[in-house]
């Protein structure tokens, strides 16, 4: 079985802020006072700017939208996220933003790479946004990023 996420996150009432520029947003709740803006398709085509180069971390950031993120930022911190793994190998990567400065990351785990010590990609950019871990769920779990396998089904 497979996961696969690109997606924006931070907290949910500035990120709906933020989100009233763009067309096609749409925001899904987490838990923890996050919520999600997945990067659909529709979105990706709608936000990418065919001028910009790509990011070399990410596979599925669009073209120039570190820009806007950055921007966005200074409302509030603000994490990029992608995950892709088919039956358990796979890879992840995160950055956040604040003030208009990258301030974690990129951090990117390979195939067949084991996550640091501190935690994935993700679990250490959901900890700097304020996310805790608990039990045995590490920061991924517990905002509820395992609810859902595609980036699709966060807005379905």
């Amino acid at each position: 079985m497979g996961y696969d996420l690109q997606a924006v996150i931070a907290n949910t009432e500035p990120l709906g802020r933020m989100c009233a520029e763009l067309p096609n947003a749409k925001i899904a709740l987490l838990r923890q006072g996050l919520s999600l803006l997945p990067i659909t398709d529709e979105l990706f085509d709608a936000v990418t700017d065919r001028e910009a180069e790509g990011h070399p971390d990410f596979w599925r950031l669009p073209n120039g939208f570190d820009r806007v993120l950055a921007r966005w930022s200074h409302v509030a911190p603000v994490a990029y996220v992608e995950a892709e793994y088919f039956g358990g190998v796979g890879e992840q990567c995160a950055a956040v933003w604040r003030d208009g400065h990258v301030i974690l990351g990129p951090l990117k785990v390979g195939e067949m790479e084991p996550s640091p010590p501190e935690g994935s990609p993700i679990s250490q950019a959901l900890r700097t946004l304020g996310a805790h871990a608990y039990g045995a769920r590490d920061e991924f779990d517990a905002v509820g990023l395992d609810e859902h396998r595609d980036t699709d089904k966060w807005i379905s």
